[in-house]
């Protein structure tokens, strides 16, 4: 509504992902499958053409990993947000207003793991980007199970995903086994001794005491979602596809896959701050990186956090700006060159939701086909491309093919 009907990708200026539109072909694609509201990391695996049924083994796992933890079979990984709760554990906002700075967080997560003890395990838990972090439990005495459910009530459990819900409960539920095996009841046991003893450490940090005298929200909880107790063991991208890959990604869980698929990591910095130099860098680093490589994965993350706030505006522009900093200098550059692109999303993130939804991403794929002559890049027309509707898990395979 709050872009004439419009989506935020159809309201954008976007002339360079037009053009891609206009000589190529577009369509719509399901990430993971029809239904499906995936989260990045699954939707990621299954884009780079990898079956997530059988390979994934949850986010907390491939997160850790990607932030540099140490993960082994059998310790219990989570992904965590640093979240500000009341004193009934009611959730107040799950990402702390979303401006606790890295060094506050840093400090926080400092005093967690120096402070915190669980009985008859060891933990590492590291703050990653923004309101994020990782854990991983383990225990001398026995392997634990990622057979524990979700403490943050915005995600439910499926199996080894996790999907978001649109209309969450707001307190943080207690992590309960899924199964009755010994190893996911001291899981779930050592989870809920680390939520209330971190709980008592964050509330008294100096960090919160001054956050609170400042008016900002405390990062006085943990909130622990998608476990798993091992790494995914898959064939690497050039096992699979015979081509070299690089990666230029900047979130933990995007460097945990592409490092795990053996693919090169071409160093990237946020482009949250200053967008038009980020993108611009990201762009430069992009095009010297085609000179030693067959193929790249871009990942950007710009347009996300503004579809969780509900922020269209933001978003619009956003999209925007990754057209002009990001996509232009490409254009520029490759014009009269030949080349394979695709250009989609990992999920769509509707502002009206706030949160990740089922809805269909539009893909446009330019290089070895027939140009169906879009007149933009959109859902709407991307609804009559050629291409037609697609599984994620297909889409890489196919630009292999047009690539040789």
């Amino acid at each position: 509504p709050a872009l004439g009907g419009r989506t935020p990708l159809e309201a954008a200026d976007t002339p360079h992902l037009d053009a891609l539109a206009e000589r190529g072909q577009t369509g719509l694609m399901d990430a993971i499958g029809p239904g499906i509201a995936p989260e990045s990391d699954a939707a990621v695996m299954s884009i780079l053409g990898y079956d997530v049924e059988r390979f994934y083994t949850g986010r907390g796992p491939l997160e850790s990993y990607g932030a540099g933890l140490e993960v082994q079979d059998g310790d219990l990984a989570w992904r965590a947000n640093f979240g500000t709760v009341d004193p009934e554990w009611t959730i107040v906002d799950r990402r702390v207003g979303r401006n606790l700075s890295d060094a506050e967080a840093g400090e926080l997560a400092t005093a967690v793991q120096s402070e915190v003890q669980l009985e008859g395990a060891s933990f590492q838990f590291r703050h990653t980007l923004g309101h994020r972090a990782c854990l991983v439990i383990r225990r001398p005495g026995g392997a634990l199970s990622g057979q524990v459910d979700n403490c943050d009530p915005a995600y439910q459990r499926h199996g080894a995903f996790s999907v978001a819900l649109a209309d969450p409960g707001r307190k943080v539920l207690e992590a309960r086994p899924l199964d009755g095996s010994e190893a996911a009841m001291a899981g779930a046991e050592l989870t809920n001794e680390f939520m209330r003893k971190t709980y008592e450490v964050l509330s008294a940090h100096p960090v919160n005491r001054r956050r609170t005298a400042e008016g900002k929200m405390p990062g006085n909880m943990i909130l622990l979602r998608d476990a798993g107790d091992r790494l995914p063991r898959m064939p690497s991208f050039q096992e699979r596809f015979g081509i070299r890959f690089a990666s230029l990604v900047e979130m933990p869980v995007e460097i945990g896959i592409a490092s795990l698929l053996g693919m090169g990591q071409v160093p990237v910095a946020s482009t949250a701050e200053d967008p038009e130099r980020g993108y611009s860098d990201w762009a430069a680093k992009t095009l010297a990186s085609l000179e030693d490589w067959d193929g790249l994965y871009v990942h950007l993350k710009g347009p996300d956090v503004p579809g969780h706030d509900g922020d269209a505006e933001a978003k619009r522009r956003s999209v925007e700006q990754i057209d002009s900093f990001y996509f232009g200098p490409l254009m520029r550059r490759l014009d009269g060159e030949e080349f394979v692109v695709a250009v989609t999303a990992d999920h769509s993130t509707p502002c009206e939701l706030k949160a990740h939804s089922d809805d269909p991403v539009p893909v446009l794929v330019c290089g070895g086909l027939e140009p169906e002559g879009a007149e933009g890049f959109g859902e709407t027309e991307a609804r009559n491309g050629w291409l037609g509707r697609l599984r994620g898990q297909d889409l890489v395979p196919k630009l292999v093919s047009l690539s040789k």
